[in-house]
């Protein structure tokens, strides 16, 4: 994995603050992955670019940009 440079993960830290929902649509770990769809909530973004999560399922395992395939959720979809 390919370091990114301090303004990619500050961008990073703009895009996913503290408490911003994430849904997982797949995750690239061949041990132990957050399931499909998993919903759960950003607690920081490390130096690496690592989004670190708290899925909802009790999971702490961090989001890799580029390798996993995530989006935030927005408010109205919070909301059903």
């Amino acid at each position: 994995m390919e370091f990114m440079k301090q303004d990619e993960v500050e961008r990073l830290r703009r895009q996913y603050p503290l408490g911003t929902r994430i849904k997982c649509i797949h995750m690239n770990d061949d041990c132990h992955p957050v399931p499909d769809e998993t919903l759960g909530t950003v607690q920081f973004v490390d130096d690496a670019g690592t989004i670190h999560m708290g899925w909802d399922n009790g999971s702490s395992l961090g989001l890799v940009p580029n390798e996993d395939q995530f989006t935030k959720v927005k408010r109205k979809e919070m909301e059903r």
